[in-house]
Parts: structure tokens; sequence; C-alpha cells
């Protein structure tokens, strides 16, 4: 688990150095600066906008006594997307996005079912409990 966490905190800002350079280049380095900052607004709008809805959602359903887990794992992904989105850099932005667009969103938790599905199906979970 560490390994992998130090080849993410490796990999990930050498990409986004790399994107920064082409993308400067390309358009100059003020217009790259500005859409960055843009980005970064965008991504804090998203949040307050998607995130609001959903907590409005969460408010709903415990109002109907129902847990309101879909909305949980929504409102972690949309946080998840907008620490992406404030994060400086074309390559986060990307991901960040498609972790805020609902239609997107859909995607990731399927994949979230199926791969806990898969873990627990190869007792990949362990409970333990501490009193």
């Amino acid at each position: 688990m560490f390994f992998r966490l130090f080849l993410i905190l490796l990999i990930v800002p050498a990409i986004e150095i790399y994107l920064i350079i082409q993308v400067g280049q390309v358009i100059g380095g003020a217009a790259t600066v500005a859409i960055l900052l843009l980005m970064s607004l965008l991504g804090a709008w998203l949040i307050r906008h998607q995130g609001g809805r959903v907590l409005t959602q969460i408010r709903d359903e415990l109002a109907q006594g129902r847990l309101p887990a879909a909305q949980l794992l929504d409102g972690a992904l949309i946080f998840i997307g907008g620490v992406l989105l404030t994060t400086p850099g074309f390559f986060t932005d990307f991901l960040g996005i498609f972790f805020l667009i609902p239609f997107t969103r859909r995607f990731i938790k399927l994949w979230l079912g199926l791969w806990l599905q898969n873990k627990i199906s190869r007792g990949g979970f362990v409970v333990r409990r501490h009193f």
C-alpha cells in the first residue's frame, strides 16, 4: 500500500508538470495559468452546487427513515472531485470533472460496487471489533 501511494505521489506531479509545460508552450504561460485558475473556480462552484443537492437528498432520505447510502457515496465522490479540481493541473482537473458529473459518477459507483463485491467474495476484507 505504501509503495502504491509513493508511486501516485511521484507520478501524478510529473504528469501535471509535463502537461502544464506542453500547454504553456502551445497557448502561453498567462493563458495556461488563467485556465488553471478558471478550472479551480469551476471546481469550487461545482462542489457547492452538486454538494448542496446531495445534502438535500440526504436530509430527505433521513426524514423518510431510510439510510442514504447512495447519497453518502455521491457526497464522497463530489468531495474527491472537488479536491482534484482545486489542485492545480490538467490531469487532476480532468479526473475531478469525471468525479463531479452525475453521468460519469454513475460509472465510478458501478466500478466501486463491482470492486467491493469482488473483494468480499475473495475474503479481501477483515472486520475487526475493538471494544
